[in-house]
């Protein structure tokens, strides 16, 4: 009998694990669902702000519908969730995907501007602390990615409706990346560096010439110059400077200049 019961006791268990396994069985409320349907209650989820849900409902339309409009509309839509939920690395991931499987898709274009805006906005957090972390620090490297990934649509896509956003965008990445240059510049400086400041301002010089940061990159030139006793470069390239910015703030004489100098710089 003592038998028996322990038999009993024992089939009890294993039934009770089972219904377990059956009830904790996350049901599919997707199952069935059409294409139609998958991508309007994901765009929904999207429009909702809830990228979450959103980038699980695109996979699924992806994954059970893998042919067709719907699901190469879906892959875009998930680069796009990613990067409005700010998963920089998922939507990079997203949009290299989608360019090398859709390489010749109507709206590749978009793709290729996104991936701009991806790397753009990373390097937006990195210009809001320009003034509160050495300039040594931060790496520029999202705004050279942003700059290139947009110039690779302005060339592969002149006549694109994301082309003249993208200009804008690579003139101010451009005067960003001239401005961590005069930060550098003015780093070595004032830690005595002064023929690496003065090449440093020379290669903005050489690389940014229509940016603003010229002008300083210049006076980084002359205070090199002069330290370094190369009086003659010194001179030639204050007749460079007061020629093309005569009115320029740096440009106060003797000890005022000096503190305007270190005022501007601390």
């Amino acid at each position: 009998m003592q038998k028996k019961l322990k038999v009993v006791a024992a089939t009890l268990v294993l039934l009770s694990l089972s219904a377990c396994g059956l009830f904790s069985e996350k049901i599919d409320e997707t199952k069935g669902w059409s294409a139609t349907k998958l991508y309007s209650e994901a765009s929904e989820e999207l429009e909702g702000q809830h990228y979450e849900r959103a980038i699980q409902l695109y996979e699924k339309l992806e994954s059970s519908y893998p042919f067709g409009t719907y699901a190469q509309q879906a892959q875009m839509q998930i680069a796009y969730a990613y990067y409005k939920s700010q998963d920089q690395a998922q939507a990079l991931a997203a949009v290299e995907r989608f360019i090398k499987l859709h390489p010749n898709h109507a709206n590749v274009d978009y793709m290729y501007y996104l991936r701009g805006l991806i790397n753009f906005n990373d390097q937006i957090g990195f210009l809001n602390f320009i003034y509160e972390q050495d300039a040594t620090e931060r790496d520029p490297k999202a705004t050279r990615e942003a700059y290139a990934a947009f110039k690779q649509l302005v060339d592969k896509f002149p006549n694109s409706k994301y082309t003249p956003d993208s200009l804008d965008r690579m003139r101010y990445l451009v005067n960003a990346m001239a401005s961590y240059e005069v930060h550098v510049a003015r780093y070595y400086y004032r830690r005595g560096a002064y023929l690496a400041a003065a090449n440093r301002a020379m290669g903005i010089m050489n690389d940014y010439r229509d940016s603003p940061a010229i002008e300083e990159a210049l006076f980084i030139m002359i205070r090199s110059y002069d330290k370094l006793g190369m009086t003659e470069l010194r001179d030639d390239t204050m007749r460079v400077f007061k020629l093309n910015y005569p009115t320029s703030k740096f440009l106060d004489e003797g000890k005022k200049a000096e503190r305007h100098w270190w005022k501007l710089w601390n």
